[in-house]
Protein backbone atom coordinates (compact mmCIF):
# COMPACT_ATOMS: atom_id res chain seq x y z
CA UNK A 1 0.00 0.00 0.00
CA UNK A 2 1.04 3.68 -0.55
CA UNK A 3 0.64 6.06 2.61
CA UNK A 4 0.45 9.62 2.45
CA UNK A 5 1.63 11.78 5.22
CA UNK A 6 0.65 15.83 4.57
CA UNK A 7 1.62 18.41 6.86
CA UNK A 8 -0.29 19.86 9.34
CA UNK A 9 -1.91 22.62 8.20
CA UNK A 10 -4.28 23.69 10.81
CA UNK A 11 -3.28 27.06 13.27
CA UNK A 12 -0.22 26.01 14.62
CA UNK A 13 -0.42 22.72 14.24
CA UNK A 14 3.37 20.61 13.92
CA UNK A 15 2.43 17.01 14.84
CA UNK A 16 2.62 15.07 12.24
CA UNK A 17 1.16 11.70 11.39
CA UNK A 18 4.16 9.14 11.00
CA UNK A 19 7.61 9.85 12.47
CA UNK A 20 10.39 8.30 10.66
CA UNK A 21 10.57 5.57 13.35
CA UNK A 22 7.27 4.89 12.23
CA UNK A 23 7.76 5.04 8.00
CA UNK A 24 10.66 2.33 8.84
CA UNK A 25 8.30 0.14 10.47
CA UNK A 26 6.11 0.20 7.77
CA UNK A 27 8.47 0.21 4.88
CA UNK A 28 9.67 -2.93 6.39
CA UNK A 29 6.80 -4.80 6.06
CA UNK A 30 7.08 -3.83 2.33
CA UNK A 31 4.90 -0.50 1.85
CA UNK A 32 5.45 2.37 0.41
CA UNK A 33 5.53 5.99 2.31
CA UNK A 34 4.91 9.68 0.60
CA UNK A 35 5.76 12.60 3.30
CA UNK A 36 4.93 15.96 2.01
CA UNK A 37 8.05 18.37 2.54
CA UNK A 38 8.69 20.11 5.76
CA UNK A 39 5.31 17.34 7.18
CA UNK A 40 8.03 17.17 10.19
CA UNK A 41 9.84 20.12 10.56
CA UNK A 42 7.61 21.20 13.60
CA UNK A 43 8.72 18.61 15.95
CA UNK A 44 12.59 18.15 14.25
CA UNK A 45 12.83 16.25 11.42
CA UNK A 46 14.04 16.77 8.25
CA UNK A 47 13.46 15.79 4.92
CA UNK A 48 16.48 13.72 4.85
CA UNK A 49 15.75 11.58 8.35
CA UNK A 50 12.47 10.40 6.75
CA UNK A 51 14.21 9.90 3.56
CA UNK A 52 16.30 7.67 5.64
CA UNK A 53 13.65 5.63 7.31
CA UNK A 54 12.46 4.76 3.45
CA UNK A 55 10.21 7.27 2.04
CA UNK A 56 9.37 9.47 -0.57
CA UNK A 57 9.23 13.11 -0.29
CA UNK A 58 7.20 15.12 -2.55
CA UNK A 59 7.01 18.87 -2.62
CA UNK A 60 2.92 19.62 -2.17
CA UNK A 61 0.33 18.28 -0.52
CA UNK A 62 -1.63 17.95 -3.84
CA UNK A 63 0.70 14.91 -4.37
CA UNK A 64 0.60 13.44 -1.13
CA UNK A 65 -3.30 12.86 -1.77
CA UNK A 66 -2.94 12.20 -5.32
CA UNK A 67 -0.93 9.58 -4.89
CA UNK A 68 -1.78 7.87 -1.84
CA UNK A 69 -4.31 4.66 -1.14
CA UNK A 70 -3.95 5.77 2.57
CA UNK A 71 -3.63 9.71 4.21
CA UNK A 72 -2.69 9.36 7.96
CA UNK A 73 -2.35 12.68 9.56
CA UNK A 74 -3.33 14.22 12.92
CA UNK A 75 -6.22 16.60 12.91
CA UNK A 76 -9.26 16.61 11.05
CA UNK A 77 -8.88 17.48 7.21
CA UNK A 78 -9.84 20.98 6.78
CA UNK A 79 -12.16 22.30 3.74
CA UNK A 80 -8.90 22.58 1.19
CA UNK A 81 -7.96 18.85 2.47
CA UNK A 82 -11.36 17.43 2.17
CA UNK A 83 -11.40 18.24 -2.05
CA UNK A 84 -8.61 16.43 -2.58
CA UNK A 85 -9.96 12.91 -1.32
CA UNK A 86 -11.17 10.58 -3.62
CA UNK A 87 -13.25 7.25 -3.55
CA UNK A 88 -11.92 4.50 -1.76
CA UNK A 89 -8.86 6.30 -0.44
CA UNK A 90 -8.76 5.58 3.34
CA UNK A 91 -8.53 8.56 5.54
CA UNK A 92 -6.85 7.89 9.21
CA UNK A 93 -6.79 10.54 11.81
CA UNK A 94 -8.75 12.53 14.34
CA UNK A 95 -12.17 13.62 12.86
CA UNK A 96 -14.24 14.73 15.98
CA UNK A 97 -17.44 14.98 13.57
CA UNK A 98 -20.28 15.06 15.59
CA UNK A 99 -20.42 18.91 16.30
CA UNK A 100 -18.95 19.04 12.74
CA UNK A 101 -21.59 19.43 10.14
CA UNK A 102 -19.36 20.67 7.07
CA UNK A 103 -16.73 18.44 7.20
CA UNK A 104 -18.91 15.49 7.81
CA UNK A 105 -21.17 16.90 4.42
CA UNK A 106 -17.73 17.08 2.59
CA UNK A 107 -16.38 13.33 4.06
CA UNK A 108 -19.92 11.87 3.07
CA UNK A 109 -19.86 13.86 -0.76
CA UNK A 110 -16.01 12.27 -1.21
CA UNK A 111 -16.75 8.52 -0.88
CA UNK A 112 -13.27 8.03 1.23
CA UNK A 113 -13.31 5.29 4.04
CA UNK A 114 -12.95 7.66 6.81
CA UNK A 115 -11.53 6.17 10.17
CA UNK A 116 -11.37 8.34 13.18
CA UNK A 117 -9.12 7.76 16.07
CA UNK A 118 -11.04 9.08 18.31
CA UNK A 119 -13.79 5.94 18.10
CA UNK A 120 -11.75 2.98 17.97
CA UNK A 121 -11.79 1.50 21.24
CA UNK A 122 -10.13 -1.53 22.74
CA UNK A 123 -10.73 -4.83 24.28
CA UNK A 124 -11.14 -3.33 27.72
CA UNK A 125 -14.05 -0.91 26.09
CA UNK A 126 -11.26 2.08 26.36
CA UNK A 127 -10.33 4.60 23.56
CA UNK A 128 -6.71 3.68 22.33
CA UNK A 129 -5.83 6.13 20.06
CA UNK A 130 -7.71 9.07 22.39
CA UNK A 131 -5.78 8.34 25.16
CA UNK A 132 -2.51 9.72 24.51
CA UNK A 133 -3.46 12.73 23.52
CA UNK A 134 -5.94 13.35 26.63
CA UNK A 135 -3.15 12.55 28.87
CA UNK A 136 -1.30 15.31 27.22
CA UNK A 137 -4.25 17.79 27.34
CA UNK A 138 -5.62 16.98 30.92
CA UNK A 139 -1.65 17.80 31.67
CA UNK A 140 -1.56 20.56 29.76
CA UNK A 141 -4.78 22.27 30.77
CA UNK A 142 -3.28 22.74 34.36
CA UNK A 143 -0.20 24.48 32.98
CA UNK A 144 -2.80 26.32 30.55
CA UNK A 145 -5.02 27.45 33.62
CA UNK A 146 -2.13 28.48 35.83
CA UNK A 147 -1.11 30.85 33.08
CA UNK A 148 -4.57 32.37 32.46
CA UNK A 149 -4.59 32.71 36.65
CA UNK A 150 -2.23 35.48 36.17
CA UNK A 151 -3.22 39.30 36.72
CA UNK A 152 -1.85 40.07 33.22
CA UNK A 153 -3.87 37.76 30.68
CA UNK A 154 -7.29 38.30 32.88
CA UNK A 155 -6.97 36.00 35.88
CA UNK A 156 -7.43 36.26 39.75
CA UNK A 157 -3.98 36.95 40.00
CA UNK A 158 -3.18 33.56 42.00
CA UNK A 159 -0.63 31.17 42.40
CA UNK A 160 -2.04 27.67 42.01
CA UNK A 161 0.07 26.09 44.75
CA UNK A 162 0.16 29.08 47.32
CA UNK A 163 2.92 29.69 49.35
CA UNK A 164 3.02 29.06 52.94
CA UNK A 165 0.29 31.17 54.54
CA UNK A 166 -1.41 31.84 52.05
CA UNK A 167 -4.37 29.18 50.81
CA UNK A 168 -3.65 27.64 47.09
CA UNK A 169 -5.87 27.72 43.88
CA UNK A 170 -9.30 25.85 44.30
CA UNK A 171 -9.38 23.67 41.04
CA UNK A 172 -12.39 21.87 39.85
CA UNK A 173 -12.06 19.02 37.27
CA UNK A 174 -15.39 17.52 35.91
CA UNK A 175 -14.80 14.05 34.89
CA UNK A 176 -12.54 11.84 35.75
CA UNK A 177 -11.48 9.63 32.99
CA UNK A 178 -8.10 10.28 31.00
CA UNK A 179 -8.10 13.56 31.20
CA UNK A 180 -9.53 14.10 33.96
CA UNK A 181 -7.00 12.00 35.99
CA UNK A 182 -3.89 13.59 34.19
CA UNK A 183 -5.31 16.84 34.87
CA UNK A 184 -5.42 15.52 38.74
CA UNK A 185 -1.73 14.79 38.90
CA UNK A 186 -0.64 17.95 37.88
CA UNK A 187 -2.86 20.03 40.01
CA UNK A 188 -1.73 18.08 43.31
CA UNK A 189 1.66 17.84 41.86
CA UNK A 190 1.75 21.85 42.00
CA UNK A 191 -0.14 22.15 45.68
CA UNK A 192 -3.54 23.10 44.36
CA UNK A 193 -6.96 22.19 46.26
CA UNK A 194 -8.45 19.61 43.86
CA UNK A 195 -11.65 18.16 43.77
CA UNK A 196 -12.83 16.09 41.22
CA UNK A 197 -16.36 15.53 40.29
CA UNK A 198 -17.96 12.44 38.07
CA UNK A 199 -21.52 10.41 37.92
CA UNK A 200 -19.84 7.22 37.94
CA UNK A 201 -19.14 6.03 41.45
CA UNK A 202 -16.17 3.49 40.44
CA UNK A 203 -14.36 6.10 38.85
CA UNK A 204 -13.93 8.57 42.39
CA UNK A 205 -13.22 5.43 44.13
CA UNK A 206 -10.27 4.96 41.80
CA UNK A 207 -9.29 8.40 42.19
CA UNK A 208 -9.58 8.29 45.74
CA UNK A 209 -7.33 5.19 45.98
CA UNK A 210 -4.90 6.50 43.90
CA UNK A 211 -4.84 10.15 45.31
CA UNK A 212 -6.10 9.90 48.81
CA UNK A 213 -6.50 12.71 50.69
CA UNK A 214 -4.91 15.30 47.96
CA UNK A 215 -8.19 15.19 46.21
CA UNK A 216 -11.52 15.30 47.22
CA UNK A 217 -14.09 13.50 45.17
CA UNK A 218 -17.91 14.35 44.77
CA UNK A 219 -20.59 13.10 43.02
CA UNK A 220 -21.98 15.36 39.94
CA UNK A 221 -25.31 16.30 40.18
CA UNK A 222 -27.11 19.60 39.27
CA UNK A 223 -26.25 21.04 43.21
CA UNK A 224 -22.77 19.58 43.50
CA UNK A 225 -21.50 20.98 40.41
CA UNK A 226 -23.08 24.58 40.68
CA UNK A 227 -21.90 24.80 44.05
CA UNK A 228 -18.32 23.93 42.63
CA UNK A 229 -17.98 25.82 39.72
CA UNK A 230 -19.55 28.91 41.14
CA UNK A 231 -16.51 28.73 44.12
CA UNK A 232 -13.46 27.47 42.08
CA UNK A 233 -10.72 29.46 40.57
CA UNK A 234 -9.64 27.10 37.96
CA UNK A 235 -12.43 24.57 36.48
CA UNK A 236 -11.38 21.70 33.59
CA UNK A 237 -14.05 20.17 31.54
CA UNK A 238 -12.77 16.89 30.75
CA UNK A 239 -16.37 15.27 29.94
CA UNK A 240 -16.81 12.85 27.14
CA UNK A 241 -19.38 10.48 25.12
CA UNK A 242 -17.82 8.69 22.62
CA UNK A 243 -18.06 9.53 19.21
CA UNK A 244 -20.99 11.82 20.19
CA UNK A 245 -21.28 15.95 21.04
CA UNK A 246 -20.12 16.98 24.27
CA UNK A 247 -22.65 17.64 27.31
CA UNK A 248 -23.10 21.47 28.12
CA UNK A 249 -22.72 20.77 31.95
CA UNK A 250 -21.86 24.06 33.20
CA UNK A 251 -24.55 26.96 31.99
CA UNK A 252 -24.45 30.53 30.98
CA UNK A 253 -25.72 31.09 34.77
CA UNK A 254 -23.18 29.06 36.37
CA UNK A 255 -20.77 31.06 34.46
CA UNK A 256 -21.92 34.52 35.34
CA UNK A 257 -21.89 33.59 38.99
CA UNK A 258 -18.12 32.63 39.21
CA UNK A 259 -15.51 34.72 40.49
CA UNK A 260 -14.31 37.81 38.56
CA UNK A 261 -11.25 36.24 36.91
CA UNK A 262 -11.61 32.71 37.58
CA UNK A 263 -10.72 30.29 34.70
CA UNK A 264 -12.86 27.28 32.83
CA UNK A 265 -10.08 25.08 30.39
CA UNK A 266 -12.42 23.47 27.62
CA UNK A 267 -10.82 19.96 27.28
CA UNK A 268 -14.00 18.72 25.28
CA UNK A 269 -13.83 21.83 23.27
CA UNK A 270 -13.23 19.33 20.14
CA UNK A 271 -16.32 17.51 20.59
CA UNK A 272 -18.22 20.96 20.94
CA UNK A 273 -17.27 22.16 24.48
CA UNK A 274 -19.02 21.03 27.49
CA UNK A 275 -19.35 24.89 28.57
CA UNK A 276 -22.29 26.35 27.30
CA UNK A 277 -20.12 29.66 26.66
CA UNK A 278 -17.26 27.60 25.34
CA UNK A 279 -16.59 28.68 21.88
CA UNK A 280 -13.12 27.07 19.62
CA UNK A 281 -10.18 29.21 20.02
CA UNK A 282 -6.29 28.63 18.33
CA UNK A 283 -3.01 29.03 19.94
CA UNK A 284 -2.76 32.50 17.96
CA UNK A 285 -5.71 33.40 20.51
CA UNK A 286 -5.97 31.23 22.94
CA UNK A 287 -8.31 32.94 25.31
CA UNK A 288 -11.64 34.98 25.17
CA UNK A 289 -13.58 36.43 28.35
CA UNK A 290 -17.31 35.68 29.46
CA UNK A 291 -18.78 37.92 32.07
CA UNK A 292 -15.30 38.31 33.63
CA UNK A 293 -14.34 34.55 33.60
CA UNK A 294 -11.38 33.32 31.55
CA UNK A 295 -11.95 30.88 28.90
CA UNK A 296 -9.01 28.62 26.98
CA UNK A 297 -10.59 26.84 23.85
CA UNK A 298 -7.79 25.72 22.29
CA UNK A 299 -9.40 22.82 19.69
CA UNK A 300 -6.06 21.09 19.84
CA UNK A 301 -4.06 21.61 23.16
CA UNK A 302 -1.37 18.61 22.49
CA UNK A 303 0.10 20.76 19.29
CA UNK A 304 1.53 22.94 21.45
CA UNK A 305 3.84 20.17 22.35
CA UNK A 306 3.83 18.49 19.31
CA UNK A 307 7.21 16.10 20.15
CA UNK A 308 5.62 14.92 22.80
CA UNK A 309 2.45 14.09 21.38
CA UNK A 310 3.62 12.90 18.22
CA UNK A 311 5.40 10.35 20.01
CA UNK A 312 2.42 9.34 21.84
CA UNK A 313 0.46 9.22 19.15
CA UNK A 314 2.41 6.98 16.69
CA UNK A 315 2.88 4.33 19.83
CA UNK A 316 -0.61 3.81 19.50
CA UNK A 317 -1.60 4.57 16.05
CA UNK A 318 1.06 2.60 14.03
CA UNK A 319 -0.19 -1.51 14.70
CA UNK A 320 -3.11 0.24 13.23
CA UNK A 321 -1.61 1.94 10.23
CA UNK A 322 0.72 -1.75 9.52
CA UNK A 323 -2.86 -3.31 9.71
CA UNK A 324 -4.80 -2.17 7.52
CA UNK A 325 -1.73 -1.34 5.28
CA UNK A 326 -1.26 -5.33 5.56
CA UNK A 327 -4.42 -6.19 4.61
CA UNK A 328 -6.09 -3.56 3.31
CA UNK A 329 -8.95 -1.93 4.85
CA UNK A 330 -11.88 -4.74 4.51
CA UNK A 331 -10.35 -7.16 5.68
CA UNK A 332 -8.65 -4.89 8.56
CA UNK A 333 -12.73 -3.61 9.10
CA UNK A 334 -13.65 -7.30 9.34
CA UNK A 335 -10.98 -8.73 11.07
CA UNK A 336 -11.19 -6.41 14.61
CA UNK A 337 -14.09 -5.18 15.56
CA UNK A 338 -12.22 -2.33 17.58
CA UNK A 339 -11.15 -0.75 15.01
CA UNK A 340 -14.32 -1.23 12.62
CA UNK A 341 -15.76 1.03 15.42
CA UNK A 342 -13.60 3.81 14.10
CA UNK A 343 -15.21 3.70 11.13
CA UNK A 344 -17.12 7.08 10.68
CA UNK A 345 -17.72 7.68 7.20
CA UNK A 346 -17.88 5.00 4.39
CA UNK A 347 -18.23 5.08 0.56
CA UNK A 348 -20.86 8.35 1.50
CA UNK A 349 -22.39 6.55 4.20
CA UNK A 350 -22.21 7.68 7.86
CA UNK A 351 -21.39 4.56 9.87
CA UNK A 352 -21.04 6.38 13.65
CA UNK A 353 -24.61 6.47 15.50
CA UNK A 354 -23.72 9.22 17.25
CA UNK A 355 -22.34 11.44 14.31
CA UNK A 356 -25.55 10.35 12.03
CA UNK A 357 -27.84 11.02 15.30
CA UNK A 358 -26.57 14.72 16.09
CA UNK A 359 -26.44 16.14 12.35
CA UNK A 360 -29.39 14.19 10.87
CA UNK A 361 -27.78 11.42 8.73
CA UNK A 362 -29.07 8.67 8.16
CA UNK A 363 -26.93 5.78 10.17
CA UNK A 364 -26.02 2.51 8.46
CA UNK A 365 -24.26 -0.02 10.64
CA UNK A 366 -20.70 -0.41 10.22
CA UNK A 367 -20.98 -4.36 9.34
CA UNK A 368 -23.79 -3.69 6.46
CA UNK A 369 -21.56 -0.70 5.06
CA UNK A 370 -18.52 -3.05 4.44
CA UNK A 371 -21.02 -5.71 3.53
CA UNK A 372 -20.10 -8.24 6.18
Amino acid sequence: MLIGVPKEIKNHEYRVGMVPGSVREVVAHGHQVVVEHNAGSGIGFTDADYEAAGATIVNTAEEVFAQADMIVKVKEPLAVERARLREGQILFTYLHLAPDLPQTQDLVKSGAVCIAYETVTSPSGGLPLLAPMSEVAGRMSIQAGAECLEKKNGGRGMLLGGVPGVSPAKVVVIGGGVVGTNAIKMAVGMGARVIVLDRNVNVLRRIDAEFGTQVETVYSSHDSLEHHVTTADLVIGGVLIPGAAAPKLVTAEMVKNMKPGAVLVDVAIDQGGCFATSKATTHDDPTFIVDDVVHYCVANMPGAVPRTSTFALNNATLPFIINLANKGYKKALADDPHLLNGLNVYRGKVTERSVADNLGFDFVEPKEAIGL
